[in-house]
């Protein structure tokens, strides 16, 4: 049993709750809670280690016990060390290291989201569960937008990241990848056409803006269409991972009809 705060793993663990240039050197990041843990065990998400203490609901004994049959490296950690590097309020009892993995990008896409200067965690981590659940190919995070793989992302996402494949890249990759994918980029905006008489049907790449300064000079350029969500009350614009939601179900909406 780990007892120990200079133990390597939880110094590790540390590092990675911490910056995003310690999870991209370290070429890993965390997840944390019995669900997200059993996300990444049956997708097949390579793990580095598991930590986890006596204090474990059924199901996550459960779990335990299917990854140690599995050969993982994990181990047993004193109840109030594994609290002390949680990331939530009250530890679920496990936290898994693993490996940073992106799933490829798909070779012939149709509908792909670019999250453009969003900084709230719990937004981009909301709006990647959304796009895992409205069939998005894939996810291009530009400059100037949170690490998706931060802690708070990972939480908010629910499993999303071992669905999507979500690649960071910068401006001039995201314009390539859409020019030879022949994908229509459609920007959302609060200037621009209603988004129920828009149509989505053909490929597609849908760009939402942040919610504190909305989308970069970049998207700007890139967009071929502006869209909204029209709003007929006197809310002045809606969080961005609500608008992300609708827009994205919209498409869904029109492709399936």
């Amino acid at each position: 049993m780990i007892t120990s705060a200079h133990n390597p793993k939880i110094q590790l663990v540390r590092s990675l709750l911490g910056r995003t240039k310690n999870r991209r050197e370290a070429d890993a990041f965390v997840a944390e809670g019995v669900r997200l843990v059993e996300e990444a065990f049956i997708a097949r998400w390579p793990f580095r280690f598991v930590l986890y203490s006596s204090e474990l609901s059924k199901r996550g004994q459960e779990l335990v016990g299917k990854l140690k049959v599995e050969g993982l490296d994990i181990e047993e950690v004193e109840l109030r060390l594994l609290q002390s590097i949680s990331e939530t309020e009250v530890s679920q009892g496990i936290l898994a290291i693993l490996e940073f993995a992106p799933i490829p990008y798909p070779l012939s896409p149709n509908f792909i989201l670019i999250p453009d200067q969003m900084r709230d965690p719990g937004n981009l981590g909301t709006l990647l569960r959304t796009a895992a659940a409205a069939s998005v190919q894939a996810v291009l995070i530009p400059p100037e937008t949170t690490d998706a793989f931060a802690p708070k992302v990972v939480r908010a996402g629910m499993g999303a990241h071992f669905r999507l494949p979500i690649h960071s890249l910068s401006w001039d990759e995201i314009q390539r990848i859409s020019e030879s994918t022949k994908l229509k980029v459609f920007l959302a905006d609060m200037d621009g056409r209603s988004c129920w008489e828009t149509d989505f049907r053909a490929p597609l790449a849908l760009i939402v803006g942040g919610e504190a300064e909305g989308e970069s000079e970049q998207a700007r350029r890139m967009a071929d269409v502006y869209v909204k969500v029209s709003m007929p009350g006197e809310t002045e614009s809606l969080n961005a991972a609500v608008a992300g939601a609708i827009l994205m179900f919209e498409i869904v909406r029109q492709r399936e009809t």
